[in-house]
């Protein structure tokens, strides 16, 4: 069995590729280049070739401008012209990660595509793969790797599935990778700057300023463009009144922007789109849906539509700040059932 690791240079993707080069894999690393590299990853990939050949591991470098701006940043900037909020992430996994990258992985002569995330697959009775929770519950990633199918799923091996960030980091700093690795960003990896004027140079999205009404339809204000704001947002709207205003709701055909209430913000239900099922359910189930990655996981019932890749959720309780174009993970226990586009 050979192993293709994919390395960012950060700690988990090579303390992963460690772990399984010291426990006697046949391996090699890949690394993608996507053309939105900042200066230090670029000068800090040199350092990397060097650390790897003492390792005996060979490097390999995978150019994929064209596909990652297709798959990953013109679905970001089109979601957000249509007045929607998109996770890149979720989406590069899916597409890039283990697609494109696994897909050339393979002709390499890997048998599986190893990363360093934050989560765990296994066989279930009848032979499936399904994809599970990492057990550092501040780190899991499995949200984020909520569109791989069970195929995909079957090609992958997460060796941080069942460790502490923590001890990823005690690991690194014992074994002399800490000296080698580039600080972990927290930020959409191809923007280097505000999202906001990023939108702009893309060309695809423009200031646009537009009214700012209450749910009632009192005019308030004027807002810049509406790609500057999410549901649920509260800083920006720069308008006074009564009580703190939170965008409500994009109305794209009229250019306006929604604000009320916190409590206007609360929905029992909502309605999905794109649907992955990395094992298909014929009948409603009760889940714990994720309805983005920084907010815990909530009761709901599931309702699959029948011969279609859409799906409706009913919370258990009113949720706040439900933003179309984000992705809902649904769980039973450690087990991810599957995930959609909320519309």
């Amino acid at each position: 069995m050979r192993l293709a690791v994919a390395v960012s240079g950060g700690v988990d993707s090579m303390v992963a590729l460690h772990l399984l080069k010291a426990s006697g894999h046949t391996l090699f690393a890949i690394h993608f280049l996507t053309g939105y590299e900042r200066a230090e990853t670029i000068n800090h990939l040199e350092m990397l070739t060097s650390y790897l050949n003492h390792l005996d591991i060979e490097l390999k470098t995978v150019t994929i401008r064209q596909a990652f701006q297709t798959h990953v940043v013109d679905y970001f900037v089109s979601t957000y012209a249509a007045g929607q909020t998109p996770n890149p992430c979720v989406i590069c996994n899916a597409k890039i990660k283990f697609g494109i990258i696994a897909e050339h992985a393979m002709k390499l002569g890997a048998d599986f595509l190893a990363t360093g995330h934050y989560a765990q697959t296994e066989q279930n009775m009848d032979g499936q793969y399904v994809l599970k929770k990492g057990l550092d519950s501040k780190k899991d990633q499995s949200y984020f790797l909520s569109m791989l199918s069970a195929q995909q799923l079957s090609k992958a091996i997460f060796p941080l599935g069942k460790w502490l960030k923590t001890d990823v980091v005690e690991y690194a700093s014992n074994h002399g990778i800490s000296t080698i690795v580039l600080p972990e960003s927290q930020e959409v990896c191809f923007i280097q700057d505000r999202y906001q004027d990023f939108l702009i140079r893309s060309g695809y999205i423009k200031n646009t300023p537009g009214p700012i009404k209450t749910t009632s339809g009192t005019l308030i204000g004027e807002h810049n463009g509406l790609h500057e704001f999410t549901i649920g947002q509260r800083r920006g709207i720069n308008c006074p009144g009564p009580y703190p205003y939170y965008v409500v709701r994009l109305e794209q055909a009229t250019n306006t922007l929604i604000v009320g209430k916190k409590s206007d913000l609360l929905s029992d239900t909502c309605y999905l789109s794109d649907m992955n099922w990395i094992h298909p359910p014929k009948d409603p189930l009760i889940v714990d849906a994720r309805i983005r990655y920084k907010t815990p996981a909530i009761p709901a019932t599931l309702y699959p539509a029948v011969h279609s890749n859409q799906a409706k959720l009913s919370f258990h309780s009113r949720q706040s700040a439900v933003t179309p174009g984000q992705i809902a993970v649904f769980y039973q226990g450690e087990t991810v059932i599957g995930a959609g586009r909320i519309h």
